[in-house]
């Protein structure tokens, strides 16, 4: 059986400790505040993050370098068959593109997932590949089977501020004046491609409630054979509202008659994007546990 390096990056909410415990290897996503570089879980806590964040600083999200990477697929394939790396998205991110570029150059010995995946969902398909790996699946299976099923997801995130988002490119001028008048809550939809908005809202109440009738919605009709095979997770994720995050959760669970499989803090390099007060549900396929 081929020895398979698994790789993902921190936007997979993977932390640098329980990528050790698991075995993989997660890249730190870099980014700039006011200039200098951080890398997420290693040379920044976050609140240190938060603090300089809501100060106003000059926050910009990177990717890791062509040397970094390349490196670090050398010191791998010195050790492993293949190397399955699965990034975030690259419908946010110029980081898969990129790393399929840098890829070439070994053969086929490293294979790059690109399934539309971020935060929460991004971390099933690095859990799904660790099961596939330990069930024997070669390298190419298991990459073929994370982008088949990379429609298999979606996220809803309602923001306290668009101001970030905005900042950063990720949402449309007109999405981010919309959410701006009267302090209007919006809510976000992604497959993975740009955000774009999803709804407006007049409260952080209103926002949640619609974004549980949507999932529930999905649940009925777009995921309904997968939902009633207990294939489709229910996932959360959150920056710094971990009380209303969990209040949240015990709504959802009640009205959706299923479990919140995880409730995540949104990594740093995320948060770059959202601002604190940031609060996500989502729908992700898992076939192999």
């Amino acid at each position: 059986m081929e020895k398979i390096a698994i790789v993902t990056d921190s936007n997979s909410g993977i932390s640098q400790d329980e990528g050790k415990k698991l075995g993989i290897e997660v890249i730190p996503m870099p980014f700039t505040i006011d200039g200098e570089e951080y890398l997420e879980d290693i040379t920044i806590s976050r609140d240190q993050f938060f603090e300089l964040l809501e100060k106003g600083a000059d926050v910009k999200t990177s990717q890791p370098s062509e040397y970094y990477l390349e490196e670090m697929f050398e010191r791998l394939l010195k050790t492993y068959d293949k190397v399955l790396y699965i990034p975030m998205t690259s419908g946010l991110s110029g980081t898969c593109e990129n790393a399929k570029a840098y890829a070439k150059k070994y053969g086929g010995r490293v294979l790059v997932v690109d399934n539309l995946r971020i935060s929460v969902p991004q971390k099933i398909s690095v859990y799904e590949a660790i099961s596939m790996k330990k069930q024997g699946f070669s390298a190419e299976e298991i990459k073929d089977y994370l982008e088949k099923t990379k429609d298999k997801s979606s996220i809803y995130i309602t923001l306290n501020t668009l101001k970030y988002l905005k900042k950063g490119g990720r949402v449309t001028p007109a999405v981010a004046t919309l959410g701006s008048l009267l302090k209007l809550k919006p809510i976000l939809y992604t497959r993975g491609q740009s955000f774009d908005k999803f709804a407006i809202t007049m409260s952080f109440k209103q926002a949640k409630k619609k974004m549980i009738d949507k999932i529930k919605s999905e649940l009925e009709t777009e995921f309904k054979t997968e939902h009633e095979q207990g294939k489709m997770l229910l996932l959360m994720a959150h920056t710094r509202i971990g009380e209303e995050a969990e209040k949240f959760k015990e709504e959802a669970e009640q009205e959706l008659g299923m479990k919140v499989t995880y409730i995540d803090e949104l990594s740093l390099s995320v948060s770059c994007h959202t601002g604190p007060g940031a609060l996500g549900i989502g729908l992700c396929i898992c076939n192999y546990k």
